[in-house]
């Protein structure tokens, strides 16, 4: 590695930091929910703002379908699928909607759910069943569980359902699920829908810039992953793939732009007010989806090339974030958990935390401190972040799950294990209070 490359270099931690944006004395520990990019990013993004207001029909209409493509490719890249399958969208959430109101569902239909889905993608499957003959199966347990006893639970559904009478239509799962934070065995889960003859629709919100994917090998029916998260670009930037076979289901965006195809009427004749693209159907379809402002979709890029700068013990890029994070993550928890005298959550096989989170139960008894009263759980848990945001300068996702309260803790190239023992005694102090009622005032 020559000097210049060594000087461009940027190393993990404090180094790190530095490209970062943050204010004074805030800690940012909670990198999973909203993400954040490096400052030199920040300045792409409002060049391409400019941009578009210079001149704005040439922009929307000429110069931005060629820069998306170039997004699109080096993502296409990066997660090893074919450009034609790849398309940008804001969000996972987004995904998730696109998938399920663009499938036609018959009477029998059934979407299959795990029960740690994300809030807002449950929303989105009720609505679904209120207005379509679709109807829905929510696979129940609590973590820690193995891999092995979820997969059984997964294919106990699919047989539940065929028994009923039923079709299993889809099987929606994540590749780390939000809250608690911890990886599920999607390949596997992929591989059974497969056997099963299923649709898998994989939220991968926290995945692409968190693990390695190789969608290629993967091979699901839908993928969707926010890029702002954990790769870096500007807030708000997701990737959708969907495999050549299936883009004949996806015939919408949301919402229902130009690129969208009727079926044929006699006589009518369907223009489509931009210029022609020369691309597939799917892709033409995504590359206007009303006005708004694309320019985060166009960082993709200049997000992995500043991956490719970072170092950490001799290993640079992709190599160096995982050596760093990974252990940072396990570090982290260790800390937290010896410090509050309490357990990381783990199942026996250490999969689940085999990602960038950790999740820690808090000191606080259910009994003692809510009198076993839900409502009175989530007050305790809400009362916790925002004095984390008012008087100690920093946010850590709390949530009361199973029965206790536990905190998940986001690993960041930005982050040391300092800012995880400040993080401990910063907790430790927030309970102490809640133990003395605190928030009941």
């Amino acid at each position: 590695m020559n000097g210049s490359k060594e000087a461009n270099g940027i190393e993990c931690g404090r180094d790190a930091a530095k490209h970062f944006g943050f204010a004074s004395g805030y800690r940012n520990l909670n990198h999973g929910s909203f993400g954040t990019y490096p400052k030199e990013i920040r300045s792409l993004v409002h060049h391409y703002q400019e941009e578009a207001e210079a001149r704005p029909d040439p922009w929307i209409r000429y110069e931005y379908p060629r820069l998306l493509d170039e997004s699109r490719a080096a993502v296409a890249k990066y997660i090893n699928a074919p450009p034609s399958t790849i398309v940008l969208i804001p969000n996972a959430t987004t995904g998730l909607n696109t998938v399920l109101h663009n499938l036609v569902y018959q009477p029998g239909d059934v979407i299959i759910y795990f029960a740690t889905i994300y809030g807002a993608c449950e929303k989105t499957v009720d609505y679904i069943c209120e207005t379509t003959p679709a109807s829905s199966h929510k696979i129940d347990f609590t973590y820690p569980i193995s891999d092995s006893a979820l997969l059984s639970l997964f294919e106990t559904a699919i047989h539940q359902v065929k028994s009923s009478g039923k079709n299993p239509k889809i099987a929606i799962f994540d590749t780390i699920v939000s809250l608690p934070g911890v990886r599920m065995p999607f390949e596997q889960l992929t591989a059974l829908c497969k056997q099963h003859s299923l649709l898998s629709c994989i939220d991968g919100a926290h995945g692409v810039g968190h693990i390695p994917l190789d969608l290629s090998k993967l091979y699901p029916d839908f993928f969707f992953s926010n890029a702002h998260k954990w790769l870096y670009t500007p807030r708000a930037c997701a990737v959708f793939y969907v495999p050549e076979r299936n883009q004949h289901l996806i015939r919408s965006t949301l919402p229902t732009s130009h690129g969208f195809i009727p079926a044929p009427v006699e006589g009518r004749v369907v223009e489509n007010p931009l210029p022609p693209s020369g691309k597939s159907d799917f892709v033409t379809n995504f590359q206007f989806v009303g006005t708004m402002d694309n320019s985060p979709y166009l960082c993709v890029a200049a997000a992995l090339e500043w991956r490719s700068r970072v170092m950490w013990k001799g290993q640079r890029g992709e190599e160096a974030i995982e050596a760093y994070l990974l252990p940072l993550a396990r570090e982290s928890g260790r800390l937290v958990a010896a410090a509050l005298e309490t357990e990381v959550m783990e199942n026996k096989e250490g999969t689940l935390g085999k990602c960038n989170f950790s999740n820690v139960r808090l000191p606080l008894s259910y009994a003692e401190v809510a009198g076993k009263d839900r409502v009175n759980a989530v007050k305790i848990a809400q009362w916790i972040a925002k004095v984390l945001v008012e008087e100690y300068d920093t946010f850590i996702a709390i949530i009361f799950y199973a029965e206790a309260w536990w905190v998940r803790l986001s690993a960041q190239v930005y982050l040391t294990s300092q800012d995880f023992e400040w993080a401990a005694g910063v907790l430790k102090e927030a309970c102490l209070r809640v133990g003395k009622g605190e928030w009941e005032k």
